[in-house]
């Protein structure tokens, strides 16, 4: 089970963006969670049942928590039982019929085409680590992956003849992504200039590489991109999802149909999608201001 905690709580934090201070809060709730179910002699979360919440719910209330704490717990359980079913890890999720009031894990902040442009620029290109992470991302602002689908990216999942790549989605869901030519030109001259110096001898097949020939994880691949931003003096957290949150709303306020950026992002439901894209608040405002007769 912890295992499958940790699995969990490292999407949230490099994948979804949330703090560390977060994270430590989803880690204590599944853990005072998880010591419930050891009282009670369950082996594994396939063996949880709604009757084994709704126990472990009703003792914290007789324990004396507050209302809102009972309620966050419930929230971490719920996000935890979610997130291993869309992940395929779990057949069923027993924790989805148990109503809680709604909670957000939190969108992260939208960077302007300006602070785009500044984050893009930062790299030292003159040396093979700046060509490694400006290619990393342009190729993420161009085609809004997730930290983890870019980390197991290879060289042969690009095609360059038609700058698109191929990437395995969640529930091992196989797309095809476009990238523009901007990434195509620095994946380019990653590939001729910095990556043989990562690789050295070996014959890894994996994209992104640090020194040694080893493979970048989404971990690295998020502490690189906080670094670079801070570099660059962008005062936002920025992550890795941040450019794929930022990747689709530029693309709405540019008029791209929902459906298309559905696709390109991977999402199985239309409504993520609008969850995704909801910040635009400048051209709505545009909107209203060109069509409300009072405006």
């Amino acid at each position: 089970m912890q295992v499958l905690a940790d699995q969990f709580l490292d999407h949230l934090m490099f994948e979804r963006g949330l703090s560390p201070h977060t994270r430590e809060a989803y880690a204590t709730d599944l853990r005072a969670f998880f010591a419930e179910l050891a009282r009670c002699e369950v082996r594994g979360l396939y063996e949880v049942t709604r009757e084994h919440i709704y126990r472990y719910l009703l003792d914290s209330r007789e324990r004396g928590l507050r209302s809102s704490t009972v309620s966050r717990r419930l929230v971490s359980i719920k996000v935890f039982f979610r997130y291993l079913h869309r992940e395929g890890l779990l057949a069923q999720n027993v924790a989805d019929a148990i109503e809680t009031p709604r909670r957000s894990l939190g969108l992260p902040d939208v960077l302007s085409p300006k602070e785009v442009e500044r984050l893009l620029n930062r790299p030292d290109t003159a040396r093979p680590i700046g060509v490694r992470d400006r290619a990393l991302l342009e190729l993420l602002y161009a085609s809004g992956l997730r930290v983890s689908e870019l980390a197991a990216l290879t060289v042969d999942d690009l095609y360059f003849d038609s700058n698109a790549l191929r990437c395995m989605g969640k529930g091992r869901k196989e797309r095809i992504v476009p990238f523009g030519e901007s990434a195509r030109i620095w994946l380019r001259r990653y590939l001729d200039e910095a990556r043989p110096v990562f690789a050295g001898s070996s014959d890894t097949r994996r994209l992104f590489l640090a020194r040694g020939a080893r493979p970048m994880d989404r971990r690295w691949i998020w502490r690189r991109i906080q670094h670079t931003a801070r570099a660059a003096g962008i005062l936002k957290n920025v992550h890795p999802h941040t450019l794929r949150h930022t990747f689709a709303t530029h693309l709405l306020a540019g008029e791209a149909p929902l459906r298309v950026i559905q696709e390109m992002l991977g999402h199985a439901d239309i409504a993520t999608t609008q969850i995704y894209t909801h910040v635009d608040s400048g051209r709505l405002k545009a909107i209203h201001e060109k069509f409300h007769p009072r405006a």
